[in-house]
């Protein structure tokens, strides 16, 4: 007795913000492929970034830990947020104010203010010092 079956798949992805119209759908049934893609423009935001440097991660945590008094075998790494390692706002300048001094560069008041991880203050060094190369 021969059955007839149907199997198939569906994927649907959206865009996470409401306002957006981007899509992209994808349906399989018993082997035949139908993919459609619609894009709506709007101004969206798209940021690429990069890791820093390991050893700017590392000069960073050394400062760090310099600036809360932390003992040399505290486990400070890219991921380890400031506000976990015991520091509060007046210890974040202080921290800011030791990169600017050890990496020569000068961190503006509102990019010093969305730093709030040991890895996040490395990128924004690097991004800084690139920025100052001709």
């Amino acid at each position: 007795m021969a059955a007839n079956s149907l199997t198939g798949a569906s994927i649907s992805m959206r865009s996470r913000f409401p306002q957006s119209n981007h899509s992209l759908v994808f349906h399989s049934i018993s082997g035949r492929s139908n993919v459609s893609f619609s894009w709506q423009p709007h101004f969206t935001r798209l940021r690429v970034t990069c890791a820093a440097k390991p050893e700017t991660v590392e000069k960073v945590c050394k400062i760090v830990k310099k600036q809360l008094a932390l003992p040399d075998d505290s486990n400070v790494t890219g991921e380890s947020k400031f506000a976990a390692l015991g520091a509060d706002s007046l210890d974040t300048v202080e921290i800011v104010m030791g990169l600017e001094e050890e990496f020569g560069i000068s961190v503006e008041e509102d990019s010093a203010q969305n730093i709030t991880t040991v890895q996040e203050a490395a990128d924004l060094i690097e991004a800084i010092i690139e920025k100052q190369i001709p």
